[in-house]
């Protein structure tokens, strides 16, 4: 069919839906509303799963290696007589001290990776004392000029560096509810020990703001020196943190460092793959409700396409006796739903689009600040709301069509005489 035959068409289907007012009117409004919401909650769900994950990137390293083992060695006996029967038992287990071995070679291993930079630090426990008050502190020792690259730990402070944390002797940084527990501010000292070491003093240089949620309460930063000789583990690092240019290199990076060195290397997604899976079923579940709510709008063009068909059954016998084909007459019917659909999709990129901006106003007080709500405003909804309008839309003309296809133009005129 040539473009004027098209045209031709395509009028037809115009002066159908031009006599339907109203029920144009309705049909575009349920396409629109459909569309708009779609757009706003695809928005806000995206976009807060798009925060959350940049968050779960960003907050910490992208790969870990700590001083785990997956699976621990076997006994020398049992490597000895492996394959024998033999039962070993009333020996005694060596006591190793815990510890990355070798660690320097891992850092420049792990800086050897294109877009690669590791950071070794050192973790453990100690409690905090205030006038009798005591608060346990789990306390994670850094290099803070190699921790800023590597991490956004800086960026949840409420006052204060990490680099603080070289100017000041025995500096530490803690969490505001700690700090209110134990009725401290900041340039404060408290005492700080473990089983193993005699008390001294620490001033408080920065305070991590509240509800961080990569960031426990109960945590805390030191410099690795200063960690090392209260911990009593001097030259020692029991974690190495590795910032990556693509975040989504982690699995593959880790995967390679811990079957060369033996040490378990987590990367970000596995940390993570319990709210991934999640996020997984989320979006099954936001897709399903919002594609619900476009199939209900589709209903409206059925409704419209197959009155239109019953109505105009004498006009389409008189069509099909002057040569019109059967597929002339389905295109006519489909080229309502298209239409329909194309002019309920504008309408409701408007809607959409308001929604958005209303949405984007809204301010939520989380964690004692008021923050607003993450919306994913990308082409690629307004696309996949567009695109699913339009299959719709097609699909419920379509059915329709078909019956205006195979009427049969004597029956239908013979009735009418």
């Amino acid at each position: 069919m040539n473009l004027r035959g098209i045209s031709f068409l395509v009028s037809i289907a115009v002066r159908h839906l031009a006599r339907r007012k109203r029920q144009t009117a309705v049909a575009v409004s349920g396409v629109a509303v459909g569309v708009g919401f779609f757009l706003a909650v695809s928005a806000m769900m995206i976009g807060s799963q798009n925060d959350f994950v940049e968050q779960l990137i960003e907050a910490a390293p992208h790969v870990i290696i700590s001083d785990e083992l997956r699976s621990p060695s076997p006994q020398p006996g049992t490597r000895r007589f492996g394959e024998g029967a033999v039962d070993l038992r009333g020996y005694k287990v060596r006591t190793e001290v815990r510890g990355i071995k070798g660690w320097q070679g891992i850092v420049e291993a792990a800086n050897a990776v294109p877009g690669a930079l590791a950071s070794p630090s050192l973790t453990g426990g100690v409690t905090l004392r205030l006038g009798g008050h005591e608060e346990a502190l789990a306390i994670v020792g850094v290099d803070p000029e190699v921790e800023t690259k590597i991490s956004t730990i800086e960026d949840q402070l409420r006052v204060g560096r990490l680099r603080d944390l070289e100017t000041v002797q025995g500096g530490i940084i803690i969490g505001e509810e700690l700090a209110a527990r134990l009725g401290v501010k900041m340039g404060d000292i408290v005492a700080a020990s473990t089983s193993s070491s005699k008390a001294r003093s620490m001033r408080i240089v920065g305070l991590f703001r509240k509800g961080q949620a990569m960031i426990s309460s109960n945590s805390g930063y030191v410099l690795l020196r200063e960690a090392q000789s209260l911990l009593g583990r001097p030259f020692i690092i029991n974690r190495i943190g590795i910032h990556l240019d693509d975040p989504y290199a982690a699995q593959e990076v880790a995967a390679r460092l811990e079957q060369r060195f033996g040490y378990k290397a987590e990367s970000w997604q596995e940390r993570s793959s319990e709210f991934l899976s999640l996020l997984v079923t989320r979006n099954v579940i936001m897709y399903s409700v919002v594609s619900a709510i476009l199939l209900v709008a589709s209903f409206g063009i059925y409704t419209v396409v197959s009155t239109s068909v019953s109505d105009k059954r004498r006009d389409i016998a008189i069509l099909r006796s002057i040569g019109f084909s059967e597929r002339d007459l389905q295109l006519i019917f489909v080229l309502e739903g298209i239409m329909l659909a194309a002019i309920g999709v504008i309408f409701g990129w408007m809607l959409g689009y308001v929604l958005m901006e209303i949405l984007a106003s809204l301010r939520f007080p989380i964690a004692g600040e008021d923050e607003s709500v993450p919306l994913d405003r990308s082409t690629r909804q307004y696309v996949i709301a567009a695109a699913s309008s339009f299959i719709a839309g097609s699909v419920a003309a379509w059915l329709p069509a078909r019956k205006a296809a195979r009427v049969d133009p004597v029956d239908i005129l013979r009735g009418a005489a």
